[in-house]
């Protein structure tokens, strides 16, 4: 945004806020998300004010990233969106932001609102397309259909955005490698700045691991993998990094709120079920964003749980993140042998002093990460 002095090098520079909010509940989703109305909204919008103040008061920031998700921060009104913006503003010190991201659904969108985001000084959009076949996108329990799925692009592309995230989400049952290859040539065509595949997964809790576990639905690793060697190769050819196992950008436009995750730096997290970790300690905010209004309103601390991390967990987390991003590991945090075996069979590769993947370690990056730990 700006050419600021040096960030404060003690202080947290990275602030989540998760919104709990969702017009539809996706039968895949494992965020924590609710239905709310009016009423929730303007608790909800009171009760983060009332938090924001308290860390910025509590917690040395310097903030460089700043990320809404959710949920679905969209869901919320343009008058609820505004003002939170300006509370930030007056609350958080913002003129050194690098990159503000927002989550934004394609249901939820008008060029009113995207201008209200766009003057805010909101940098970055994260557009939940998912798929760009109507058929998948009702199994998905979503609340647009590809066409507004466009709209919403083009509104963003209007109210002047020039960082774009298109998200989009493979190996959905009954979808065909033809539905797969359409879904990428149509989002290369629209030319975003990044683009973000995530293999469907069944997490616990949701509707999708019920109809897996009854045979409903089942996952196949030959097609998960075709389909990730897809998009590999699509969207390289089309001009975007692979930085990360799920994400591709185009040069320079790396999430870099996500990039602090992934090296595993500090950050602060606000709102119901956010988790926030200063070093050697994490903790995460009640689930329940009716108790997470109810505790900042009469002055009690938001906080379901804490933990201290020991300095194995802190290496694990490292290997985990790190080897999932085209940067690495540092050489010296892994067993040589591990990584020796793993080189020879083609999975990893050495790169001025760090572990990274090659193509075919992309495909089992969790299985070699197990190995490396």
């Amino acid at each position: 945004m700006n050419s600021a002095p040096a960030h404060n090098s003690d202080a947290v520079r990275h602030l989540y806020v998760h919104f709990p909010f969702c017009a539809r509940i996706c039968p895949y989703c494992a965020f924590y998300k609710t239905r709310g109305n009016s009423a929730d909204f303007a608790a909800f919008c009171d009760a983060l004010a009332i938090e924001a103040k308290c860390a910025s008061e509590k917690i040395s920031l310097d903030l460089d990233t700043l990320f809404w998700g959710g949920g679905t921060p969209t869901a919320l009104s343009t008058d609820h969106l505004a003002t939170l913006m300006r509370s930030f503003a007056q609350t958080f010190d913002l003129r050194r932001l690098t990159e503000w991201t927002i989550e934004a659904n394609p249901g939820s969108v008008s060029a009113k609102k995207a201008a209200v985001l766009r003057r805010a000084g909101i940098t970055r959009i994260s557009l939940g397309i998912q798929s760009w076949e109507d058929d998948l996108l009702c199994l998905l329990g979503r609340e647009h259909d590809a066409r507004q799925a466009e709209e919403s692009f083009r509104i963003f592309r209007d109210a002047g955005f020039e960082n774009i995230s298109v998200d989009l989400m493979f190996a959905l049952p009954g979808q065909t490698e033809s539905q797969w290859r359409a879904s990428l040539e149509r989002t290369i065509a629209l030319k975003p700045e990044h683009i973000s595949t995530y293999c469907l997964t069944y997490e616990e809790d949701t509707e999708f691991l019920a109809r897996f576990e009854l045979g409903e639905f089942r996952a196949q690793d030959e097609i998960e993998a075709r389909f990730f060697e897809l998009a590999m190769a699509m969207l390289e050819a089309a001009g975007y990094q692979h930085y990360e196992i799920s994400n591709y950008a185009r040069p320079g436009f790396q999430s870099r709120h996500n990039e602090a995750y992934w090296r595993g730096e500090d950050y602060i997290g606000l709102g119901p079920s956010a988790f926030s970790t200063r070093k050697n300690e994490r903790w995460q905010n009640i689930a329940d964003h009716r108790e997470y209004a109810r505790r900042l309103s009469a002055g009690e601390s938001p906080i379901a749980s804490t933990e201290m991390l020991t300095t194995e967990m802190k290496r694990a987390e490292q290997i985990a993140l790190g080897l999932r991003s085209y940067q690495g590991v540092a050489a010296d945090l892994l067993a040589a042998s591990n990584a020796k075996a793993l080189l020879e069979a083609g999975l990893v590769a050495y790169r001025k002093g760090r572990v990274v993947l090659t193509q075919a370690g992309k495909l089992v990056a969790d299985s070699v990460a197990e190995e490396l730990l």
